[in-house]
């Protein structure tokens, strides 16, 4: 790969050796050349990584990736991404880059972009988009070194990166007036530095991607769609790989604007449906200094909220739940650093009883004359914290300058490892490691046996109703009992509101063979999980929630069967460099669901009986 980042350039000082750079004064760097930088192993093995994703002969991918990975190079040269949290080394901000950029392109290839074209239009615009990933991917941060750092050359004067490359040695500093937020909008100054003329005329005339191109150059993410989501992601998984976090999880996070919809979502719960400072049972209790709710109750009515809302990126479990409320700042920790507390309610009538409760700062909920009365019992904090349920280690928010909001999309951790002592982790292994990760194997296997189940034994008669309506005729989801009916009608109106996409990476329903193919048991998870109340239904039957619902879409017998009876059918989904299998149920008109019927998907195909 070294021979991609080998052409000729203009003259340039070589780099010197180790003994010659010693020559240097005290705290003075000289400029290293593109090779010396990006020559090391670690560097490599991420080109590499990163040329493998595009799909490109090596000559292709010297002329739309070498050179702007070159020129950022080049540009960057030893600084760090950050002065005392993530990357906070020398070399760090390369780093940083060539990791976000091979993290985005591995993101990118679980989308079909851009989103709602038709599969000849993603086909054709499929490398630019690819590129644009790359390159906004490599940018994010490259404002750092225009606002966040004072550059000195060695004869005293101040270099700025709009100059061009640093052709003299240098030393640098952080700035202590610097603003925390300013280096997103700061981009804009610099990626001409990095992208070619020809490059950005190529982007431009695709107005779909051109639009959240540009915003992310200025930082404006909540404005770039699933570009923004992608370098957010990313960002994230880079971040926690350097910190000693985990980069999947931090891949699948919800998107930045997530923090936002979790608060109006507790804001609503608490003003419409949570009870708070009931004499006995309750949902929550509000005391002087804190507001306590219990956390399995307020968990589920939460995910179930943004869910009705169409809101993706919402944790299926609530153990994750609780780590973003933590990881968003909106829970106050245990002194273990945990996100759920042990203890005893106790009401002025003597009703007492233990309970697990998540701990949230009154004035994130209501204005200071919005305040209920607070609680007239107690609530008393049991001596053993530790819960058995939530494992993840507490995130200690970094702090930041005062009147400035932390990103949300950065990690925060005030573990920040020594330059010294600091162990560089093998992020392509990990990556490598990420390829299946979306797969839901498990689930799929779940979803088949109980098919298997169902189809041993002999499935109720539909009703006549039921046998003769037309396949058209779904309701809408206007009764909040949940039955097979309630489910097609939520699908419907889900789909029609977008609150359920198709034909996407990670979609729960897609078309193929001409009809409507529900993924299993995604879909039904994704509905118990809105409707809580299927779990007690589903207790009855001594069923799993999501088994529960799909049994009642079975008897609705609106579903093609295999020859052989089987309810399940397999379907291959060919990507780029890999192809997976899909379960699910393919239904016998697809206007159950669709009001138009979409094209097939292109990656998507039933497999032979």
């Amino acid at each position: 790969m070294l021979s991609l980042f080998q052409r000729k350039r203009p003259p340039v000082a070589a780099a010197p050796s180790s003994a010659t750079a010693t020559d240097l004064p005290k705290g003075l760097l000289r400029p290293e050349s593109v090779a010396s930088l990006l020559a090391t192993p670690r560097r490599q093995k991420l080109l590499d990584h990163i040329w493998q994703r595009t799909s490109l002969s090596r000559k292709q991918f010297a002329t739309l990736y070498g050179t702007p990975l070159e020129r950022y190079a080049e540009l960057v040269q030893q600084f760090p991404a950050s002065e005392s949290h993530h990357h906070a080394y020398p070399g760090g901000m390369l780093d940083h880059g060539l990791e976000i950029v091979a993290y985005a392109l591995k993101l990118r290839q679980s989308h079909l972009l851009p989103i709602g074209a038709s599969p000849e239009d993603q086909s054709a615009q499929a490398e630019a988009w690819t590129a644009a990933v790359a390159y906004a991917a490599l940018l994010h941060d490259i404002g750092k070194i225009a606002v966040d750092l004072h550059v000195e050359l060695a004869n005293g004067d101040t270099w700025h990166p709009w100059h061009g490359p640093l052709h003299q040695p240098y030393r640098f500093r952080y700035r202590e007036d610097r603003e925390y937020r300013l280096h997103s909008a700061a981009t804009g100054l610099l990626y001409r530095q990095v992208l070619a003329p020809h490059v950005l005329d190529w982007l431009s005339g695709y107005p779909a991607l051109w639009a959240p191109l540009l915003y992310v150059l200025a930082g404006q993410y909540e404005h770039a769609g699933v570009l923004g989501e992608l370098v957010v992601q990313a960002d994230r998984a880079s971040v926690a790989q350097e910190l000693g976090g985990d980069p999947a999880r931090a891949m699948a996070a919800p998107k930045h604007a997530l923090q936002r919809k979790l608060l109006d979502g507790l804001r609503y719960l608490l003003k419409e449906e949570l009870k708070l400072n009931q004499p006995e049972a309750s949902d929550g209790w509000l005391t002087e200094d804190a507001l306590w709710l219990v956390s399995k109750t307020v968990s589920d009515k939460l995910r179930a909220h943004l869910l009705s809302q169409g809101i993706d990126g919402i944790p299926a479990n609530n153990t994750a739940v609780f780590n973003v409320l933590q990881d968003h700042g909106m829970l106050q920790p245990t002194s273990e650093g945990k996100a759920v507390w042990r203890a005893t309610v106790t009401s002025a009538t003597g009703w007492s009883h233990p309970f697990t409760l998540l701990r949230l700062a009154p004035a994130l909920i209501w204005e200071s004359g919005e305040r209920p009365t607070p609680f007239a019992g107690m609530v008393a904090i049991d001596a053993a914290l530790t819960d058995a349920l939530v494992s993840q280690p507490a995130v200690i928010a970094e702090p930041t300058p005062e009147g400035h909001e932390a990103l949300p999309w950065e990690s925060r951790s005030a573990l920040v490892p020594s330059p010294t002592t600091q162990v560089v982790p093998d992020v392509l292994e990990d990556m490598l490691a990420m390829v299946g990760m979306s797969d839901s194997s498990g689930m799929q296997q779940d979803a088949e046996a109980v098919s298997h189940e169902a189809d041993a034994a002999p499935s109720e008669a539909p009703t006549p109703a039921t046998a003769t309506s037309s396949p058209s005729a779904a309701p809408t989801p206007t009764t909040e009992q949940p039955s097979g009916e309630h489910f097609m009608a939520w699908v419907k109106h889900a789909i029609r509101t977008r609150k359920l996409v198709i034909n996407d990476a990670r979609a729960l329903v897609h078309t193929v063979g001409d009809t409507a193919y529900l993924v299993s048991p995604g879909v039904f998870q994704r509905y118990a999980q809105e409707h809580p109340q299927v779990g007690a239904l589903a207790k009855t039957d001594q069923q799993q929630d999501w088994q529960w619902v799909q049994k009642r879409f079975e008897r609705l017998q609106r579903h093609r069967k295999q020859p052989n009876g089987l309810n399940i059918w397999n379907c291959e989904v060919t990507g780029p460099r890999k192809s997976r299998r899909l379960h699910g149920y393919l239904l016998l008109h697809p206007e159950q669901v669709f009001d138009e019927i979409p094209p097939n998907n292109p990656y998507l195909a039933i497999c032979p009986p």
